[in-house]
C-alpha cells in the first residue's frame, strides 16, 4: 500500500459556493442580491458586478464574498488579488464563512497577502467550525504537515473524520491513510477499509488502490485475490500507475477463472459507476 502525495489543498469550488449562498443566505433588506447572483450564475458578470458591488460598499457580507471571488478570478472586473483578499477579508470578519474559507485559502497561497500558513490556518479554522467540509480537509492537511500550527496527528485525524463524515472523499481516503498506519489513531485495518472503501466508492483511484492493497494482504478484510485485482484494475483504469504494477504482479497467484471474474467484477463497477 502507497501514499500518493495528498498535500494538495482543496481551492474553493464556485457551484457549491453559490447553491450555498441560496440556501443559507436571506437578504430582506437588500434588493439587487437574488439579481447579481442569478446574472452569476448565468455568466453575466456585467450584471452581477453592478447589482452586487453596492450592496458590497454597503457592507453586505455575501456581496462582499461574491465580489471578492470575482476579483480572484477576473471574471467581470480585472483579476486582483488584492482586492479579493480585501473583500474576503470584510465578508469573513462578519463570519460569512465562505469568506472565511477564502481568505485562508488566499494566505495558504500567497495571493494578494503575504503567504502566512498561521493565518491560513487560523480562517480554515473558523470555516470549519461552521461545518464548511473544504475546510475541515484543509485544517487536516495543515496538522497533517504542521503548516501554521504544531504538527499534530491526532487534531488531523479529527478534521479530516469531520470532512469524512460530510462525505468528502479526499479526507475518507487520509483518514482511511491513517488508520492503516496508526497515525494519529489506534491502527485499526478493519476502520482503514471502511474509509478507502468509501472514498473508492466515490471514484478515487488512491483509495481504490489501497483497498485492492487490503484485500492482497487481507488486512481489514478476508484475503481475496479476485477483488484485490477489481480494485486494482478499476483504479489502473484512472491511471494510477502502482495500481497497474500490483495487478501484473498478482495474476501470477491467480487462475484464469479468478481472473475473468476479477475483470467480470471491475467492468460491472465500472458500467454502473461512470453513466
Amino acid at each position: 500500500m502507497t501514499k500518493p502525495d495528498r498535500s494538495k489543498a482543496k481551492r474553493f469550488m464556485l457551484i457549491a459556493f453559490v447553491v450555498g449562498l441560496f440556501l443559507f443566505v436571506k437578504h430582506p433588506a437588500f434588493a439587487g442580491f437574488d439579481e447579481g447572483v442569478a446574472a452569476y450564475k448565468r455568466g453575466n458578470f456585467t450584471t452581477a458586478l453592478r447589482e452586487l458591488k453596492p450592496l458590497a460598499e454597503q457592507g453586505d457580507a455575501s456581496a462582499q464574498s461574491i465580489l471578492g471571488f470575482m476579483y480572484e478570478q477576473g471574471r467581470g472586473v480585472a483579476q486582483d488579488y488584492s482586492e479579493a483578499a480585501r473583500l474576503y477579508r470584510k465578508a469573513a470578519e462578519q463570519g460569512n464563512v465562505f469568506a472565511q474559507y477564502n481568505l485562508g485559502s488566499v494566505y495558504r497561497l500567497g495571493r494578494g497577502v503575504a503567504q502566512d500558513y498561521v493565518e491560513a490556518a487560523k480562517w480554515y479554522r473558523q470555516a470549519a467550525e461552521q461545518g464548511y467540509v473544504s475546510a475541515q480537509y484543509n485544517l487536516g492537511l495543515m496538522y497533517d504537515k504542521g503548516h501554521g500550527v504544531a504538527q499534530d496527528y491526532a487534531e488531523a485525524a479529527k478534521w479530516f473524520r469531520k470532512a469524512a463524515e460530510q462525505g468528502d472523499a479526499s479526507a475518507q481516503y487520509n483518514l482511511g491513510f491513517m488508520y492503516a498506519k496508526g497515525r494519529g489513531v489506534t491502527q485499526d485495518y478493519a476502520a482503514a477499509v471502511k474509509w478507502f472503501r468509501k472514498a473508492a466508492e466515490q471514484g478515487d483511484a488512491d483509495a481504490q488502490s489501497n483497498l485492492g492493497s487490503m484485500y492482497r494482504l487481507g488486512r481489514g478484510v478476508a484475503q481475496d485475490y479476485v477483488l484485490a485485482h477489481m480494485w486494482w484494475n478499476i483504479s489502473a483504469s484512472q491511471g494510477q500507475a502502482s495500481a497497474a504494477k500490483f495487478r501484473g504482479k498478482i495474476v501470477k497467484r491467480m487462475t484464469p477463472a479468478q481472473i475473468a471474474e476479477a475483470q467480470k467484477l471491475a467492468r460491472e463497477w465500472l458500467a454502473k459507476h461512470q453513466k
